[in-house]
């Protein structure tokens, strides 16, 4: 089912800081949207307003038409699935156990049939079935990743947001993540939001780009369209080369005086 996101006029401040201003954009399913932009830009409170962490000002988030503020926090996380950008760093538990915390919306004490294979499938999804029994604390830094898109999963989602879902990687588990973020988006038809730093890997992994500069859009479009060595300049303060074979390539020529 195509689910749609219509994201209205929202504005977020803390204290004297406005972390976003009058953003408004809709996303839909099947796609990958990035949002990119400088440190502050407002990335990461864009996605905990999409999915209710964080309540704007001014403005409303709506889910296939219906406001989220006026949908209960357990049936949001039915839908929503959210992969934060630091994983935690002690969690004394199994894969299996780990990827259960997304059934966590639909169970009281025990898992049922139902919920032990969502959760198998869950890590089946993602190539980390092999893993279940060891502990997370265990795991690699791309491992850990996988497991925690895998709880994002399991809790049958029909939005799945990442918040910098490559940091900390390397170049290697950087392409896995994202090749299995797109491939997910593909096959499970899901409405794709993340936040992410590299703009070389947002533009090859991304249908839609979103730009932010002090927290508002300063453009939205296709990769080719957003990463123009003049948006660049204008929002990152930096002279690029922009190469385009295969793959359109940001090359970082110097700052701006």
């Amino acid at each position: 089912m195509a689910v749609k996101i219509v994201v209205r006029d929202i504005t977020v401040s803390y204290g004297s800081i406005r972390a976003l201003d009058g953003v408004s954009v809709e996303l839909e399913s099947g796609k990958i949207t990035s949002i990119v932009g400088p440190n502050g830009a407002g990335k990461t409170t864009l996605l905990k307003c999409i999915n209710g962490i964080v309540r704007p000002s001014a403005g409303v988030v709506f889910l296939d038409g219906m406001d989220i503020r006026k949908i209960k926090q357990i049936k949001l996380a039915r839908r929503m699935g959210h992969v934060p950008q630091l994983p935690p760093l002690h969690l004394p538990l199994t894969v299996f156990e780990t990827v259960a915390l997304g059934r966590r919306p639909y169970v009281s004490w025990v898992l049922s049939k139902k919920d032990i294979r969502t959760v198998e499938e869950a890590m089946k999804a993602v190539g980390i079935e092999h893993l279940s029994d060891r502990y997370f604390d265990e795991l690699s830094g791309g491992e850990r990743q996988k497991v925690l898109i895998a709880m994002a999963l399991a809790q049958e989602p029909e939005v799945l947001l990442l918040d910098e879902p490559t940091s900390n990687l390397d170049i290697r588990h950087q392409l896995e993540i994202l090749n299995l973020i797109r491939r997910l988006a593909r096959e499970k038809n899901l409405t794709v939001v993340m936040a992410i730093h590299d703009l070389n890997l947002a533009s090859r992994f991304s249908d839609i780009m979103i730009m932010l500069k002090d927290g508002r859009i300063f453009a939205i479009g296709s990769p080719r369209e957003v990463l123009t060595p003049e948006n660049i300049r204008e929002v990152y303060g930096v002279e690029v080369t922009i190469l385009t074979n295969p793959h359109l390539l940001v090359v970082p020529i110097g700052v701006v005086p």
